[in-house]
């Protein structure tokens, strides 16, 4: 579904994490974006520790919004995604934090509030899949959250729980640098069952195992190049390097040639001669169900975020579950 912002956006909620954001540059963008769409209500609900965003997207949708702006980090949008499944309101994104996840993989402004506030307000609204994440706790609790760009078990999550909170806050992305100097050393391979749709169950020894509603990361890295938020399929990447030059050449896979020489006829030719040792350090795999089993206890991340340990973990596409506000064109 497509269709541009107009005058039925008549009550727009802003969900703001006041941590992560400029409140004052916020407030003033908004309600500068608000006065040129003309006869909008804005309602301004702030995210607490204990309440990430769902429950003020949930009131915001009461009090009858129609376009709820999540301003924050990659938690900040999720949380408001989450409340948002399959509800005819719409997602806007004014993104701040660490990854801005979302807002690379749909091409939108993540380094300026004013240009995210247009797009918000005047943009087109796009139907895209949202990753849903069922975990099985060892305690054999299970709790379903959903994710917009990437789900994760191995070094990946445990560098996410292991970065430190302030080095995030001053420094973004790389204090995960910082997380993975720690993690590294000490890094072990893990046995991960998985299985494809109602395919057999295979297992593998990996470092870390994705599944990808889509591919882009911060750092210039292509993860998954032919990911797509609105194809039904999620992506699995399985990360298998055998020693650290394993690590650089799938580092030189997802910043060089995922992201420049596939782009030309000239450079998947160069690919197809230099790809078949990196296929054993990282494959791809693609389906709308993937389930996940760990013979112990693993950390699993969501979208950049911690969720604690899981045993199993079931994902599944949940296609065009979601509106979003993107670009015009």
């Amino acid at each position: 579904m497509n269709g541009r912002g107009d005058a039925r956006d008549a009550t727009v909620a802003v969900v703001y994490n006041p941590v992560r954001i400029d409140v004052p540059r916020v407030r003033a963008a908004v309600e500068a974006a608000a006065a040129r769409a003309g006869g909008v209500e804005l309602i301004w609900l702030e995210t607490t520790p204990e309440e990430g965003g769902q429950a003020q997207t949930r009131a915001a949708l009461e009090r009858g919004a129609t376009l709820v702006l999540a301003a924050g980090g990659d938690g900040t949008v999720r949380a408001v995604a989450e409340a948002l499944r399959d509800r005819e309101a719409t997602l806007g994104l004014l993104p701040s934090g660490t990854g801005n996840l979302l807002a690379r993989n749909l091409g939108l402004p993540y380094a300026n509030v004013e240009e995210a506030c247009a797009v918000a307000f005047d943009g087109e609204t796009r139907s895209i899949d949202l990753g849903v994440a069922t975990a099985t706790r060892e305690n054999g609790e299970r709790t379903e959250q959903v994710f917009l760009v990437m789900a994760g078990i191995g070094i990946d999550a445990t560098m996410i729980a292991n970065a430190r909170p302030e080095l995030k806050r001053r420094f973004g992305w790389l204090a995960y640098v910082d997380a993975g100097v720690r993690t590294l050393p000490k890094a072990r391979k893990l046995r991960v069952r998985y299985r494809l749709d109602a395919g057999q169950e295979r297992s593998a020894h990996v470092s870390t195992i994705l599944v990808a509603n889509c591919g882009t990361l911060p750092g210039n890295m292509e993860l998954i190049p032919d990911g797509a938020v609105d194809d039904g399929l999620l992506d699995v990447a399985i990360l298998q390097p055998a020693s650290v030059f394993g690590w650089l050449a799938i580092w030189r896979k997802v910043t060089w040639e995922n992201r420049v020489l596939r782009r030309s006829a000239l450079g998947r030719r160069i690919i197809r001669f230099t790809d078949r040792a990196v296929r054993t350090q990282l494959s791809y795999l693609r389906g709308a169900d993937v389930g996940l089993r760990v013979d112990g206890p693993e950390p699993f991340e969501l979208d950049g975020d911690a969720f604690g340990h899981v045993v199993a973990l079931d994902l599944a596409v949940d296609q065009g579950g979601l509106r979003v506000r993107v670009p015009r064109g």
